[in-house]
């Protein structure tokens, strides 16, 4: 059953800014989907809708068999916990965790059975009668949750309550939510800035951009099968290098991609899944050409001669940001054989850059949309959203700007 379904939900605010624009999402129970994105995308704004904490403008909203898009907040079977929830200091954490159900007029004896079993899971039996200022950070947050799952609702909506922490302590209730989300057997949906936290934490991802859904699928497959430019962008870390305003080339040798003096050939499995390549070849209409960093290198007989600019570790990886040709990379780049610092490129390095081909991205420059089909290596799950192509980056930006105008007409009447 369908624990959550969005209908073509939309969001536009009084003043006429655009929040969100036509979203359909279908969630099972038990799953953990997260929503990403950058700044105003949308991912608070869509929470808070299915919370009922804000109003949609147009679609439905269902949680379980239930059509909850006019109903009060306190009608939806779903708890809420966003960034910056607290405790109330005048209350020990069993009162805080009982909080709710208290306002809910649940028995005692069911009280103290759901907060006893919550600390349990938590960790958090032996602080149950503290205050919340004699407790850790880590403790606060975790009972923080513990108030929400309590309740045992249907849904659970998680607007990035771990971001305001620090690394070691993310990655330790990054570990506490999934364990909750598995014991609890509950849907989780989980917004974040921080898309190394959902590819580690979610079964399927939302991408937004400016209140546009771009994809919606499986960590896997949004990196290796992006709709567009921005989710290729978006998923990965280091983030992917893009060449703009390339051409595609056609010859008896193979086929290729070139820009600023410098071809790269396309091998047989892009090509195979480049099927509009006749639209392209030799044709001089421009598309972005994808490569991820993990997918290049530095090596002795590369496709281009760079310098290096800067070095960093990431993930126990050295990668450097590399010049030539007027064309801008981050690649791997470690010296082989060295250890320490030392074995990073540093400034100003000669080095050759090689690429594998058979990872690369091709895109149309103008729709910002993926030129390759889908192949074997794609993991076909059983939800329709994945199927849903994006709008274009064109069709998006005339959208944006029609709301815009009609927020800037309002403001005349005014």
């Amino acid at each position: 059953m369908s624990n959550l379904q969005l209908k073509n939900v939309s969001k536009i605010y009084p003043s006429g800014e655009l929040a969100l624009y036509k979203v359909n999402l279908n969630l099972s129970d038990g799953e953990f989907v997260a929503i990403v994105g950058g700044e105003k995308c949308g991912k608070t704004t869509l929470l808070r809708l299915v919370a009922g904490l804000d109003d949609v403008t147009e679609g439905e909203i269902i949680i379980g068999d239930k059509d909850v898009t006019e109903e009060q907040s306190k009608d939806r079977d779903l708890a809420m916990i966003y960034q910056g929830n607290t405790l109330y200091p005048s209350l020990n954490i069993y009162e805080n965790m009982a909080y709710g159900l208290k306002l809910r007029k649940v028995s005692g004896t069911v009280i103290e059975q759901r907060v006893k079993t919550a600390a349990d899971i938590l960790g958090l039996s032996d602080v149950l009668y503290r205050k919340p200022k004699a407790l850790t950070t880590e403790q606060k947050q975790k009972a923080v949750f513990g108030r929400a799952i309590v309740r045992e609702p249907k849904l659970y909506l998680l607007d990035d309550p771990i971001s305001g922490l620090d690394r070691a302590m993310r990655e330790k209730l990054r570990s506490v939510l999934i364990n909750l989300q598995v014991r609890m057997a509950g849907t989780f949906v989980y917004a974040t800035k921080n898309v190394n936290e959902a590819l580690t934490m979610a079964t399927r991802i939302v991408v937004l951009r400016e209140g546009f859904v771009q994809q919606i699928d499986t960590p896997a497959n949004l990196y290796d099968y992006p709709a567009n430019a921005y989710v290729a962008f978006t998923v990965g870390s280091p983030t992917i290098n893009f060449v703009n305003g390339a051409t595609v080339v056609k010859d008896g040798a193979g086929v290729y991609v070139e820009s600023n003096g410098v071809r790269w050939q396309l091998p047989e499995n892009i090509v195979s899944r480049f099927t509009a390549l006749g639209e392209y070849a030799g044709t001089g209409k421009k598309i972005i050409l994808g490569l991820r960093p993990e997918d290049m290198s530095v090596g002795s007989e590369g496709f281009m001669q760079a310098v290096v600019c800067t070095s960093e570790e990431v993930a126990g990886c050295g990668y450097a940001e590399c010049d030539g040709n007027k064309l801008t990379f981050v690649v791997r780049a470690e010296k082989q054989g060295v250890e320490g610092a030392e074995k990073l490129y540093t400034k100003g390095d000669k080095v050759e850059i090689c690429a594998d081909m058979t990872h690369a991205y091709l895109f149309d420059a103008e729709t910002r949309l993926t030129l390759l089909e889908r192949d074997e290596g794609y993991v076909k799950t059983d939800y329709a959203d994945a199927d849903v192509l994006p709008l274009t980056y064109n069709e998006e930006e005339t959208l944006k700007k029609k709301f815009s105008l009609t927020k800037t007409d309002k403001k005349k009447k005014k």
